[in-house]
Order: C-alpha cells, then sequence, then structure tokens
C-alpha cells in the first residue's frame, strides 16, 4: 500500500456498545496494526436526540479493558480533530453550502405533515414514498421554487433541510474489498437528507466529510450501512474526491434462528451481548467483564466470528490476530453466535494463567465476599481446583468446603459411602490419625493404605466416606490433599462431627 493506512472506529453514543460494534473495533485496530497504520476512535454524536450520557465514557472503558486502543480519539487528539463530530460544525456548513453551489443539494422546506401525508398515500397504494427525482420537481423545495422564493422561505425563518440531488440514469459502481463490485442504478436512489432543520449533519454528510478530512484510507463497518454504500460513493464524487476503500463485515447472528444478535438474545440465553455493564432505567445488564470473562478470551471469541485464518487454529493471542488478520479471510455471510464457544474461549484462557494470578484474584474475590482466609494456604488450594474452573467465581464451588466445614451431607454419597459398619470403622481410623505425624499428604496416603490393608478393609471402604465427612459430598480432589491442607485438627474435628450426625440417625 503506498499511502499509509488510517482507519477508524466511529461508534454513536447511544447506548451500551454491542459486541457487533467491538468487533469492528477490533477488525479495524488488527487491520491497522497489521499495516503498521492508524487506527481513530470518532465519536458521532450529530444525532442529539439520541445521546446517551455515559455512553462515551463505556465506548472508552471497553476499548481500554479489551486492550484495543486508539492511536488518535478524544483523549488522543492528532493532527486532524477534534474527534467528536459535534464539535466540527464548522467542516459539516463548509461542505453543505460546497454542495449548494455545485448543485448536487437543495435545500427541501417540505413540512413532517405534508410528507406524512405523502407517504401514508403511497403505502395505501401499496407503495414506498421516496422523495427523488420522479417527484422532486413537485414538492417544496429550492429546484421547484424560484432562487427568489427560496430566499424569502430562508429568510422568513422557515425550516429547511438539505437534501442529496441523486443523478438519474447513471450506474454506481461500488467495490468492496469483502463482497467484490455491485452496480447501483442511481435512478433507485432517494435524495437523502445530508442537513437536518436543527443545523446538524446527517450520519451520511458528516460521515464522508470526516472520513476525507481525518483521510481515512479503508473504511471497515457493519454490512448494516451496505446500503449507504452507493450514496456515500456518490458523495465522494461530487466533493470531487477520491473514496477510501470499503469493506462490509458479516452480521453477528442469533444463536438459533434469523436475524441479527440482540439484547433480548443474551437476556434469553442467560449470556452478555455487551463488553461491560450496562444500567438503564429499567434494568443492568451484565457485561463479559463482569461476569468473569477474561479480555483475551473475548477478543478471540469475536476474532472468530466473520474471520479464519485459513488453518485448524482458533485460539490466537492479540499479537498473533495481528500478524494472521486480512479482509481477504473475511467471510460475505452472517456469523453464527455460539455462547459455547464463549465458555470454550474463557475456560482455555483461564488454564492458561499462572497459580499466581489467578491466587491473587481469588483472594481478592474471598475479600469481598467476606470469606476468611486466615488459617488456609491458597497457595496449595488453587493448584487442586483450578482445572475445574473457567470463573474465579468457579473456584469458591470447587473449594468452599475449605473454608466451611459441612453442616449437611449430599443423600446421595451417604447412599454409596455410609454402611452398616462405617461409623465404626472411621472411628477406629479417627483414633489412629490423631497420633500420626501429619508431614504430607503422601504420608497420610501410605498409612491409610497400609492401615487398610492390615485391617483387611477395601480401601474405598475408607476413602468414600473420609471424603463425605470432610466435604459433605463426593467430589473435591484426592482426599490425602484435603486431609494435609484442612489439617489435622480440622480434619479430625469434621470427622468426629460427621461421625456422631450418623450415629445419632441409626
Amino acid at each position: 500500500m503506498s499511502q499509509a493506512v488510517r482507519v477508524r472506529f466511529a461508534p454513536s453514543p447511544t447506548g451500551p456498545l454491542h459486541i457487533g460494534g467491538v468487533r469492528t473495533a477490533l477488525f479495524n485496530y488488527l487491520f491497522a496494526k497489521k499495516n503498521k497504520g492508524t487506527f481513530i476512535l470518532r465519536i458521532e454524536d450529530t444525532d442529539q436526540t439520541r445521546y446517551v450520557s455515559g455512553a462515551e465514557n463505556y465506548i472508552e472503558d471497553a476499548l481500554s479493558w479489551l486492550n484495543i486502543p486508539y492511536d488518535e480519539g478524544p483523549n488522543k487528539p492528532g493532527k486532524v480533530g477534534p474527534y467528536r463530530q459535534s464539535e466540527r460544525s464548522g467542516h459539516y456548513k463548509a461542505h453543505i453550502k460546497q454542495l449548494l453551489e455545485t448543485g448536487w443539494a437543495y435545500y427541501a422546506f417540505d413540512s413532517p405533515e405534508s410528507l406524512g401525508v405523502l407517504r401514508k398515500s403511497a403505502e395505501e397504494a401499496g407503495e414506498t414514498f421516496m422523495y427523488n427525482a420522479q417527484n422532486r420537481m413537485s414538492l417544496e423545495n429550492s429546484l421547484a421554487l424560484t432562487t427568489e422564493q427560496t430566499q424569502s422561505l430562508i429568510a422568513q425563518g422557515t425550516p429547511y433541510v438539505v437534501r442529496f440531488k441523486s443523478p438519474q440514469g447513471r450506474s454506481v459502481m461500488c467495490k468492496d474489498l469483502i463482497r467484490g463490485t455491485v452496480t447501483v442504478d442511481s435512478s433507485v436512489l432517494d435524495d437523502k437528507i445530508l442537513f437536518k432543520s436543527d443545523g446538524m449533519p446527517t450520519y451520511h454528510l458528516a460521515n464522508v466529510v470526516d472520513d476525507h478530512l481525518m483521510e481515512i484510507t479503508h473504511v471497515i463497518r457493519g454490512e448494516e450501512w451496505l446500503p449507504s454504500l452507493a450514496l456515500h460513493v456518490l458523495l465522494y464524487k461530487a466533493f470531487g474526491w477520491e473514496a477510501p476503500e470499503f469493506a462490509h463485515l458479516p452480521l453477528i447472528l442469533k444463536p438459533s434462528g434469523k436475524g441479527k444478535l440482540s439484547k433480548r438474545d443474551g437476556v434469553l440465553g442467560g449470556f452478555p451481548v455487551f463488553p461491560l455493564q450496562w444500567q438503564q432505567q429499567d434494568a443492568v445488564l451484565d457485561g463479559y467483564r463482569e461476569q468473569g470473562y477474561m479480555p483475551e478470551a473475548v477478543i478471540n471469541l469475536l476474532a472468530m466470528l466473520g474471520w479464519n485464518s485459513g488453518t485448524e487454529q482458533e485460539v490466537f493471542s492479540l499479537s498473533e490476530l495481528i500478524l494472521n488478520f486480512s479482509l481477504d479471510r473475511v467471510q460475505k455471510s452472517g456469523a453464527k453466535f455460539d455462547p459455547n464457544k464463549a465458555l470454550w474461549f474463557q475456560n482455555h484462557y483461564f488454564q492458561k494463567q499462572s497459580d499466581a494470578v489467578v491466587i491473587e484474584a481469588y483472594m481478592k474475590w474471598l475479600e469481598a465476599n467476606h470469606k476468611d482466609t486466615a488459617q488456609l494456604d491458597l497457595a496449595r488450594i488453587v493448584p487442586m481446583v483450578k482445572q475445574r474452573a473457567s470463573f474465579i467465581k468457579d473456584l469458591w464451588e470447587a473449594s468452599d468446603f475449605f473454608f466451611e466445614a459441612p453442616t449437611q451431607y449430599d443423600q446421595a454419597g451417604v447412599k454409596r459411602a455410609v454402611k452398616e459398619n462405617t461409623a465404626a470403622i472411621i472411628s477406629e481410623l479417627s483414633v489412629t490419625l490423631a497420633d500420626q505425624p501429619w508431614v504430607s499428604a503422601g504420608v497420610l496416603s501410605e498409612f491409610v493404605k497400609n492401615w487398610c490393608a492390615i485391617k483387611e478393609v477395601g480401601v474405598g471402604t475408607v476413602m468414600m466416606p473420609l471424603r463425605l465427612f470432610l466435604v459433605g459430598a463426593m467430589k473435591g480432589p484426592d482426599v490425602f490433599d484435603i486431609m494435609f491442607v484442612l489439617g489435622k485438627m480440622e480434619s479430625l474435628e469434621r470427622i468426629d462431627r460427621a461421625l456422631n450426625v450418623f450415629r445419632n440417625a441409626e
């Protein structure tokens, strides 16, 4: 590429950032870094009626958590700022004036009520109303009015919008790096509004003007913008600018059924569709971060939604993604979201963490949940149970018995482990264990197995009730590892407590 690559992620601060938007940011970031280019964050906040307080900070926090930082943006000024569209109004006014002067745009004074009547009439006739060359000369706009009439309406303060004058009879060639070339007949295009009556530009004008002024070389965005591509190509022609290259990413689809992944799908399916938690008036929507997902897992999940390396490899670090990413490996068809795949990636990255990192995180979780860790050695506990976990919170379910002695015993375990002579056997073993030094789990294991051999008792006859009495259920790591971590006093107290329970039950 002869020109330095510059891409942008341009979300609107109208609510939480959907993971579809996060994937768009990720693909832009990967493409920029692969080509040693620049990744820009631009906040598209021209629609002030839909602006949501806190949404911009949410976008920044999400990108930061996922470790896909931008090179230029609201809090990293570069040479082409400002990076909020609400602060760039001067650019849009100058460029809309240029389009008006060159005949590519015109003033339209039609009221919402009059257009509403026309739309209703078209609907009743089974048609769709379009404001274009077929009817523009019969509507209230500067093409149908004289210059004097137009200037008079403006001087009177009559509300107006500025529309693009779609040309007739042209074949608009639209090139897409993912989908190939599509040719659109300009006659089927309507005259889109470029400038609203509130003095703010629409997405179409602001998007094209900013991409040009920010020297964007590649526009990588979602498939939902494909219908606007012909208009944008025409806008570049109208300004006399060279258009960037376009790439429209496939939709992220529901896990089952048809349609794109929505917030409702996440609520019904019990999985997040947002990177971070979002609080709205009627609900708190969990994010991947709050559910305990690691950012590496979310990045890997999103990268594989619509892209593949052409190999069997599925697990990629961020640096590997940058090395392998290319737009020609992005698929055209929608990518089905799989919550189970998200869990699979999470488990992989959770297990890759060092024990020291997991221990530190688990300590914080225990403290936050008011669990007493003073008498326990997490350095011994975590390696025993880590393989059974995908999240920090899973460690509690796998190790709660270390922290809290059982107060009841799983009935299925009781049925398997407690027989008529169990209390007598375990009671005798407990007395013997009290006289033994607890040097290590291995020494305990060897002692108990030798004791079983001498007493001609099956090892399972002893091991199952020991586990049940210590844990409360038939779960957990090796029994002797549990005993050694709990220590002699705690282990024997638990055994004695269980013996009393089962003796009283006889």
